[in-house]
């Protein structure tokens, strides 16, 4: 809708006649559209180097031994000069960490046979939903989010969804890179008047309803400090308690329109 402008439907009219707005017209606003799955729009995709051990860990729900294993892989290929961009790189890794196990021992530690498994099947869960599409070369630069017209008007960008959140883990992995991206890129710029950019989450509860403990705990850590970023972040939902109240907390501002409570817990959400 944003990207085309709106009809003049007689109803608009009369309500900007009605607020005494003058030659009210619908226009279109300059528009990007991103899709995962490069169907509706550009594909969004980043490297498995770029994500890191830590964040691939908590998304995938690893135990310590589990995480200390995938942390010494990545160790591995930064020491030898392996390049890690989609999920056939880090397989392939960790199926070489393993044969390699006993001689990598006393550098590294013990490397289990089942603990590599164990990420492997972890690994095959997250292709099965698509993480293929994501992980790989060219990776987004975050500032493409950020472009400006040649006459100064900033783009809406728009993310099809439809299909990425019958997919929560990769859903979650999208969205909890998208915000370290920014959240470690971003310079500081104390509070401007005006935001560099804004994030609307729409439909949060899909969201938050299976995400992973890692992705609410980063989500927490950013909505506290990406504002002195010059970056605004928004969650949008019917029901308050869609969103943790680990992360209302550190909301700045809450603005609420026909908000309605039935259940004391509802009413002080």
């Amino acid at each position: 809708g944003v990207s085309q402008p709106g009809g003049n439907n007689p109803r608009a009219l009369e309500r900007a006649k009605q607020l005494g707005i003058d030659g009210y017209a619908g226009r279109a606003f300059p528009t990007i559209f991103w899709d995962l799955f490069g169907q509706q729009g550009h594909p969004i995709r980043t490297t498995i180097s770029d994500m890191g051990p830590l964040m691939l860990s908590r998304l995938m729900g690893l135990t310590d031994a589990q995480e200390g294993a995938l942390n010494i892989a990545f160790k591995l290929a930064d020491k030898e000069g392996l390049a890690l961009l989609d999920l056939k790189d880090l397989r392939a890794l960790l199926k070489d960490l393993g044969d390699r196990g006993k001689e990598l021992t006393t550098e590294y530690g013990n490397l289990a046979a089942p603990t590599i498994g164990a990420i492997q099947r972890r690994l095959v869960v997250l292709e099965e939903q698509g993480g293929n599409n994501f992980f790989g070369e060219p990776a987004l630069d975050i500032h493409d989010l950020m472009r400006t017209t040649p006459a100064g008007k900033g783009y809406m960008n728009v993310l099809a969804a439809d299909k990425l959140i019958n997919s929560p883990q990769l859903y979650a992995t999208v969205l909890l890179w998208m915000m370290s991206e920014l959240f470690e890129r971003m310079p500081e710029v104390g509070d401007p008047e005006k935001p560099r950019m804004v994030f609307f989450f729409d439909e949060a509860h899909l969201l938050f309803s299976e995400a992973p403990a890692g992705l609410v705990q980063k989500i927490e850590q950013t909505v506290k400090l990406i504002r002195s970023k010059g970056i605004g972040i928004y969650f949008v939902t019917q029901n308050p308690l869609d969103v943790p109240e680990s992360v209302l907390a550190q909301m700045g501002n809450r603005v609420q329109h026909a908000l309605r409570a039935y259940t004391p817990r509802e009413a002080k959400a």
